[in-house]
C-alpha cells in the first residue's frame, strides 16, 4: 500500500531545475537587465553604476531620431521581404511537388537533403564563401565574367548598394528555403489522405487541390512560418556582420548590427543599445499581433459565436421554465 501511494512527480521538478536555473541566469536576467538600463545613463566598459534618467524615454527618443537606426530598419525590412517572399513561394512549389501523389518522384529523400543542406552550414562559412565569390579583383565570378566576355575588366560588384543588399537577401533565401519546405511538407503530411482521394474522385485538378485543400489546411503552419521568419528577419545579424559588416555605406546595416555597434564597437552605449532592442521588440510584437489578427480563422470565430448564442438561449429557456414552475 505504501508503494502505491508513493509519488514520483516531485522528481520531475529536480530534472527541470537545471534548465530553469540556466534560463534565469542566461536569458531572463539579461532581458530584465536590458529593460532596466534602457532607462538609464549606463555607458562605458567596466561600468557597473548607473542612474535613472530624469526623462525616462530620452534614450528611446534619441534612437527613433537617429538617422543610422532609420537606415538600418529600412535595410532590415527590405532584405527580409526580398528574401522571404521568394523563399515562401519556392517552398510552397516544392511542397506541392513532393506531396502530390500523382507525381511519382524518385529519390525524394536525396532532393530534400540537398535542399535543406544550406541550413546546416554555419553562417560564417557561407559569408566567407560568398565574399570569395564576389571579391575584387580576383574571384570566380570576375574570372568567369571576363573569360566569357561579359566584362572587359574585373568589377567590384559589392561596391553597389543594390548588389550588396541583393546578395545578402539571396544568402538568407538560399539558407532558409529548405527549412521552410520541410516545415510545410510536415504540415501537408498531417492532412487526411481521404480528403485528397475525395477531391480526385470529384475531378479536381492539381491547382484546385493545392489552393482549395492544401493551403487552407496548413494555415496554422503558414502562420507559424510567417511569425518565425518575421522574428528572424528583423533580428538578422550573422550574415550582414560576417559578410560585409554593414558596408557599403551602411547598405547592409541591419537593426541588430546597429545595436551591436552601439553596445560593443567602440562607443559602448549600453543604454542606447538597450533602448533600440526594446524598440525592435515592440515592433515585432505589434507586427505579430497584426499577422495573427489577419490570419485568424473567421469560420471558427463565427462557430464560437453561434455556440455562445445557443448556450445563452438555452440558459434563458431554463430560467423561464424555472420561473413558470415557481
Amino acid at each position: 500500500m505504501k508503494r502505491d501511494k508513493f509519488s514520483y512527480a516531485k522528481y520531475g521538478y529536480f530534472f527541470c531545475l537545471p534548465f530553469v536555473i540556466a534560463f534565469c541566469l542566461f536569458t531572463l536576467y539579461p532581458i530584465l537587465y536590458t529593460v532596466v538600463i534602457g532607462f538609464t545613463d549606463l555607458k562605458g566598459v567596466g561600468t557597473t553604476t548607473f542612474h535613472f534618467l530624469e526623462e525616462p524615454f530620452k534614450n528611446f527618443d534619441l534612437i527613433l531620431h537617429n538617422n543610422s537606426f532609420r537606415v538600418a530598419f529600412k535595410n532590415t525590412v527590405t532584405i527580409w521581404l526580398t528574401n522571404f517572399v521568394p523563399q515562401m513561394l519556392l517552398a510552397l512549389l516544392l511542397t506541392a511537388w513532393f506531396t502530390d501523389r500523382r507525381f511519382k518522384i524518385k529519390g525524394q529523400g536525396l532532393f530534400k537533403v540537398l535542399f535543406y543542406m544550406p541550413n546546416i552550414i554555419t553562417a560564417a562559412s557561407i559569408a566567407i564563401l560568398f565574399k570569395a565569390l564576389f571579391d575584387f579583383p580576383m574571384s570566380p565570378l570576375n574570372d568567369l565574367a571576363v573569360r566569357f566576355g561579359f566584362l572587359d575588366a574585373p568589377k567590384e560588384f559589392l561596391r553597389s548598394k543594390t548588389v550588396a543588399r541583393g546578395v545578402v537577401a539571396f544568402i538568407q533565401f538560399w539558407m532558409w528555403y529548405g527549412y521552410t519546405m520541410v516545415i510545410l511538407i510536415s504540415g501537408v503530411l498531417g492532412i487526411s489522405p481521404d480528403i485528397y482521394e475525395a477531391a480526385e474522385i470529384d475531378g479536381a485538378n492539381r491547382t484546385q487541390t493545392f489552393f482549395k485543400i492544401t493551403i487552407p489546411n496548413i494555415k496554422t503552419i503558414l502562420l507559424f512560418q510567417l511569425i518565425t521568419s518575421l522574428i528572424g528577419g528583423l533580428g538578422m545579424f550573422d550574415i550582414p556582420k560576417s559578410f560585409l559588416e554593414g558596408q557599403p555605406d551602411n547598405a547592409t546595416l541591419t537593426t541588430s548590427l546597429f545595436i551591436y555597434n552601439q553596445a560593443f564597437s567602440g562607443s559602448y552605449m549600453y543604454n542606447k543599445a538597450a533602448a533600440a532592442s526594446m524598440i525592435m521588440f515592440a515592433i515585432i510584437c505589434v507586427l505579430s499581433a497584426i499577422i495573427f489578427y489577419i490570419m485568424r480563422d473567421k469560420d471558427e470565430i463565427e462557430l464560437r459565436k453561434i455556440e455562445k448564442a445557443q448556450k445563452k438561449k438555452m440558459k434563458e429557456m431554463k430560467q423561464m421554465k424555472k420561473g413558470g414552475i415557481a
